[in-house]
């Protein structure tokens, strides 16, 4: 398995796939490049049904210019992976390069054919190698992300903790109506005001539900967020932890250890599956989010293994077959409303685990595989392309 910082990557939303993937991959190319005078793109497959919405052009523009590059949105054409897209680079009118990259997910690039020049960091394959490895040494799930990310890891994570919070504090401070023709209302702010007579009950969920709503939103404005493990998902992981922060008293020490788990447990997702909901739906992105913030609430609370096997698998198990439909390909509806409801599903399946440990029949790296071929078999209009499901449906009044 890669490093952890392939799933915690930070950048601008509104999309790890569609807006961080590209920008670096027109990064790689201008490096390649640097003699070019003018630039032409071609989006593919998801990327050009949905990627005005998800700003790619834009993305491309911020590296290569406005001025002298053009995107070309290539809707008919398809491609094996659904995120393709082809570079080209001209000099006084002739061609003098191209390359053809993939965005895989999370903010991930590869170019097609290639193989990947990120090195392995981790001996393990799958949840059941990592486990084993921590058990057979008596240790917790997060003393191998140390073991084998080096001693800087505990600040990358510390890093990826503070914008993760730095996102939600500007979340919660902003209202108005979100960038594009929804005219979508921030609901963050709304969210996190007191409600008189509220149960305590009742106010967990409020809160937990603002600080999702407070970083999705952040996301969808092209804030700055961390992928979790995209950006479409970001506001589980960062909700979940931010509230137990608040209600626990956790120091942040603690928070970076299950951190450090859940970025695992989206690190075996993304080696053996996919985090892009353009190749998997949106089971991909919000499932993996879910599995992330339960094994982490686990880890908080000094769990086994076993218990935070059995969190992340429920989690991810009962997400199997969510589609990824963005109304007009903004990440907004329905996916901000959906980072709160996984939040408050992250924590009733750490609660579910807990109590009945001991008694799991499903493997996480088993769920993991089904929602692989479960995202195959998936319509491709029900995989970020915007032509089916609440996408295809709603009208704009």
């Amino acid at each position: 398995m890669k490093s952890l910082l392939s799933v915690y990557r930070t950048g601008r939303g509104p999309s790890s796939s569609h807006s961080i993937g590209p920008e670096r991959a027109a990064a790689d190319f201008l490096r390649r490049f640097p003699q070019a005078d003018e630039f032409c793109i071609v989006l593919y497959g998801s990327l050009a049904l949905t990627g005005k919405g998800h700003l790619t052009d834009e993305a491309v523009y911020s590296v290569l210019g406005r001025e002298r590059t053009r995107v070309v949105f290539d809707k008919k054409t398809r491609q094996v992976h659904p995120n393709t897209m082809d570079f080209s680079a001209l000099k006084e009118g002739k061609e003098c390069g191209s390359v053809r990259y993939l965005s895989i997910g999370g903010g991930n690039i590869c170019v097609a054919g290639e193989k990947e020049e990120e090195k392995d960091v981790y001996p393990f394959a799958n949840f059941a190698e990592w486990r084993d490895y921590c058990d057979r040494n008596g240790a917790p799930l997060c003393s191998a992300v140390y073991t084998f990310e080096g001693e800087g890891m505990r600040e990358n994570l510390r890093a990826v903790w503070h914008t993760m919070q730095e996102a939600i504090g500007r979340g919660l401070a902003c209202d108005g109506v979100l960038p594009g023709d929804l005219q979508v209302l921030r609901k963050a702010q709304k969210l996190y005001t007191p409600v008189a007579g509220e149960t305590p009950e009742e106010r967990e969920k409020r809160l937990i539900a603002s600080y999702a709503f407070a970083s999705a939103e952040e996301n969808a404005c092209g804030g700055t967020v961390v992928t979790a493990p995209t950006c479409g998902a970001c506001g589980v992981l960062p909700a979940v932890l931010y509230y137990l922060k608040e209600r626990e008293g956790f120091c942040e020490e603690n928070i970076l250890d299950a951190l450090a788990v859940a970025g695992m447990v989206g690190n075996v997702i993304k080696t053996n599956a996919s985090v892009s909901g353009a190749e998997a739906g949106c089971q991909a992105e919000i499932g993996s989010a879910t599995a992330m913030a339960a094994a982490a609430v686990c880890a908080l609370f000094g769990a086994s293994s076993e218990e935070i096997e059995y969190a992340a698998e429920i989690a991810l198990e009962h997400q199997l077959g969510l589609t990824c439909d963005p109304v007009h390909g903004y990440v907004q509806i329905p996916c901000i409303e959906r980072n709160a409801v996984a939040a408050l599903r992250a924590l009733d399946s750490a609660a579910i685990a807990k109590i009945l440990r001991g008694t799991r029949k499903i493997s996480f790296d088993l769920i993991v595989e089904t929602m692989y071929k479960t995202g195959k078999d998936l319509n491709e209009r029900y995989r970020e392309t915007s032509e089916g499901g609440l996408a295809a449906s709603y009208r704009v009044c």
